[in-house]
């Protein structure tokens, strides 16, 4: 690797504020924005929308789809039979 031109990899905090969740990673993200961690030091923290403790598939309210119904519905809208038998 070239010296000098990489950004800084260094500790930040990503924060997802709907879950109220938190967690120290290291990463070559920036932010003006700091916060104190448990272990009393300042890191610089990104707030993210979606983290595992609010996204649905890691937290077991991922909606089941009906595929079923679709299935029917096209059927239904585009005539049932398979063609070009």
């Amino acid at each position: 690797m070239k010296p000098g031109i990489h950004p800084a990899y260094r500790p930040v905090v990503f924060r997802d504020r709907s879950a109220d969740f938190a967690f120290l990673s290291r990463s070559t993200a920036t932010s003006d924005k700091t916060v104190e961690w448990e272990d009393g030091r300042t890191y610089p923290v990104i707030d993210v929308e979606i983290s595992s403790a609010s996204h649905p598939f890691y937290t077991g309210t991922q909606r089941v789809l009906d595929t079923a119904g679709r299935v029917e519905r096209f059927e239904r809208r585009y005539g049932g039979g398979r063609r070009g038998r």
